[in-house]
């Protein structure tokens, strides 16, 4: 198919000159084999050209519909299933059999597959991005074959293969740790003074399972607090009417105060299982239109509160653009090219208006603010720092290479933007 594909947000429209749907495993290994270049698309939530092409283009949605089916083995507590599954099929099928996942990201309609491949995470002090949870994959080469490698099996070689950015092969089969199901509570509070969060950070990150602070940055306080938290007992929590002189939001709230709240997930105290509490927004709703760009930055954890006052002092400049900003912390991994490996993190996240000529001229102002903390940006989302920048803080990446070239020796999934950032 020649189609155009665009991505999630909009902005961008893909550059392949054919897109493939296969739908048999024996159509995918054909495609790979055939192609000169080669991409694989998943739900197309990237801001970037990470899964770019001018060559072909493959998406697995209607891969093999069978294999939709999550195969649950309850001896190791892990689940098996086809790469194109989005987290909300993964949740729904999980928690039917009294399993979950640790973590969610805020939207659960994004594919496994290609969250795990950018290293996207969710939020908490103890939790690991969603790629923690890979302990198997398959995929097809550049010559056509199947691949299979583990944790068990294949030990820190496997740590580099599951954050790939797509240039290992195609990813068609996934295995993750589960754990059993849990029930969880949500609440919102609002005005947090930023004296206390600079003075509390360690305390307020870590009150809950999951903590998200948001922000327009334009004055002293942090419009929102959202506490997810583990409930287990089932027994639901009372709701304490302050947190850190914040005060407890009396409805329902969506991130941006002034949209409606209809598409997040229950808040109030409200108990509910953890993959209807875990993401932010609902499965049966669409977030928003889309119609936004997104970036988002990595430093240590220990250096959270001197990273918000740098951001900060850019209030100015950031106001013309910003829809809202998301700052989490995430748990150390031991994956090579995650944006948490080997440092335990704050992720401060910005959704901008759809307008690419002036936020790419903020852009290299939060990056020179940030420069002194090493941010890491994430892979699917929109920076401007450059290619060697990035390549410093992935002590890895020489390994990294070698193992891409292992499986992809003349460099078929490799495009412009692995050429840039890895190699």
């Amino acid at each position: 198919m020649t189609d155009k594909l665009r991505n999630w947000a909009g902005n961008l429209t893909y550059g392949a000159a054919r897109v493939h749907y296969p739908e048999t495993l024996e159509q995918l290994q054909d495609i790979v084999t055939q192609s000169h270049k080669l991409r694989v698309v998943g739900s197309r939530h990237s801001f970037n050209r990470i899964a770019d092409t001018s060559a072909d283009l493959v998406s697995l949605e209607k891969l093999d519909h069978t294999g939709d089916t999550v195969k649950i083995d309850r001896a190791r507590n892990t689940a098996t299933f086809n790469a194109g599954v989005t987290y909300g099929q993964l949740g729904l099928a999980l928690h039917q059999e009294g399993y979950a996942i640790h973590n969610m990201a805020s939207l659960p309609h994004i594919s496994i597959a290609g969250a795990c491949a950018t290293a996207t995470h969710g939020s908490g002090n103890g939790n690991g991005n969603l790629a923690t949870t890979v302990s198997a994959l398959e995929f097809i080469a550049a010559d056509g074959r199947v691949v299979a490698l583990s944790r068990e099996k294949d030990g820190d070689t496997f740590n580099g293969a599951v954050v790939n950015l797509g240039g290992l092969g195609v990813v068609t089969k996934m295995t993750l740790d589960i754990v059993p199901a849990f029930v969880m509570q949500q609440e919102v509070y609002e005005n947090l003074p930023l004296a206390q969060l600079e003075a509390h950070f360690e305390e307020i990150s870590s009150s809950a399972y999951s903590v998200s602070l948001f922000t327009n940055w334009q004055n002293e306080r942090v419009s929102q607090v959202w506490l997810k938290r583990h409930i287990p007992d089932n027994v639901a929590l009372a709701l304490s009417p302050a947190f850190f002189e914040a005060t407890l939001a009396p409805i329902q709230r969506h991130p941006i105060v002034e949209l409606s709240a209809k598409p997040t997930t229950i808040q109030m105290g409200v108990l509910g299982p953890w993959h209807e509490r875990l993401p932010h927004f609902r499965i049966d709703e669409t977030p928003s239109s889309g119609a936004e760009l997104q970036t988002e930055y990595f430093v240590p954890r220990q250096h959270a509160v001197a990273a918000y006052q740098a951001i900060a002092s850019l209030r100015e400049q950031m106001a013309p653009v910003l829809m809202i900003s998301e700052v989490r912390t995430i748990a150390a991994d031991a994956l090579w090219m995650s944006m948490c490996y080997q440092q335990d993190s704050v992720a401060f996240h910005f959704t901008w208006q759809l307008n690419w000529p002036e936020v790419q001229k903020v852009l290299p102002l939060i990056e020179a603010k940030l420069a002194p903390f090493k941010p890491r940006p994430h892979w699917g989302k929109l920076f401007t720092m450059p290619a060697a920048q990035v390549q410093s803080n992935y002590t890895r990446l020489p390994d990294f290479r070698n193992l891409l070239q292992t499986y992809d020796p003349t460099g078929k999934f490799r495009n412009e933007f692995l050429d840039t950032y890895i190699f």
